[in-house]
């Protein structure tokens, strides 16, 4: 199996990051909290609250409206002209939509698939997993949010069976994520992986508690490739670690949300 062991990360306006997609015409980013270059996070703070600064997207987690409001501006301005963003109303669940037109309403779902140009894919994330896909012609593109519940209710498989592109033809991206050292399960949830298959157990180590330290970046690679694709590239960054460059949820409850963003630009 192929894994490209990362795609370059380029900061292009303050708290965003252009990922170096393979298909040219695919564009895809991936937010950070604060600005990755030398800007003070001091001079720029966005929200009222310390715990949303500085470039939250999550309009559910009761940070200022127009704070949010002016980053998703700032972050749609990024994009190419006229593109819109469809942004999802993310329960932790299984459901895959299928975006043909942008909604000013959040799609319920946990997955999302497009076909259109200029209708770019949003995933909101604070240590679950976001995964952003095309096909390499780059005229699909589809983008999931795999915490460990999705990833359980087979949300992998359930994306790549409502695409129209071959799996040996698609690339995967998996964004930063809650590290293996952080993120703390019960056996309930190493159970529900082994249920689906025994291989799964290695992605899940045994502590002191009586507790197990799970690898979500492992347990979503495994889906992966077990579904046919080899081009899958990692980014290894842990955003419970990195608290100066991502939200945390498990890290600090009460913070904001980046964005995983994935859009065929023409």
């Amino acid at each position: 199996m192929k894994i490209l062991n990362s795609i370059k990360l380029k900061s292009i306006n303050l708290a965003i990051e252009k990922i170096a997609w393979p298909a040219l015409n695919v564009t895809a980013m991936q937010t950070t909290r604060y600005p990755t270059k030398t800007t003070s996070k001091k001079t720029i703070k966005h929200s009222l609250l310390p715990c949303y600064d500085h470039f939250n997207l999550g309009l559910h987690v009761n940070d200022t409206k127009q704070n949010v409001v002016n980053n998703r501006e700032q972050l749609l301005n990024v994009l190419s002209t006229k593109t819109k963003i469809q942004w999802l109303d993310q329960v932790h669940g299984s459901n895959v939509a299928i975006i043909t037109g942008d909604s000013l309403q959040s799609v319920q779902a946990d997955a999302c698939i497009t076909r259109e140009k200029k209708l770019a894919l949003a995933i909101m994330t604070a240590d679950c997993l976001p995964i952003l896909l095309s096909n390499k012609a780059g005229t699909e593109i589809a983008a999931v949010h795999a915490g460990w519940r999705p990833l359980a209710d087979n949300i992998i498989v359930k994306t790549l069976a409502q695409m129209h592109s071959q799996t040996q033809n698609i690339v995967a991206w998996l964004g930063p994520c809650i590290g293996t050292t952080h993120f703390e399960v019960g056996s309930e949830v190493k159970q529900a992986f082994i249920d689906i298959s025994v291989e799964l157990s290695v992605f899940f180590i045994a502590n002191d508690r009586g507790r197990y330290q799970a690898d979500l970046s492992g347990i979503a690679t495994f889906f992966l490739q077990q579904a046919g694709i080899s081009s899958i590239a990692h980014i290894n960054e842990c955003t419970f670690t990195q608290k100066n460059k991502y939200y945390s949820y498990r890290r600090e409850q009460k913070t904001g949300r980046m964005a995983s963003i994935i859009c065929i630009s023409g």
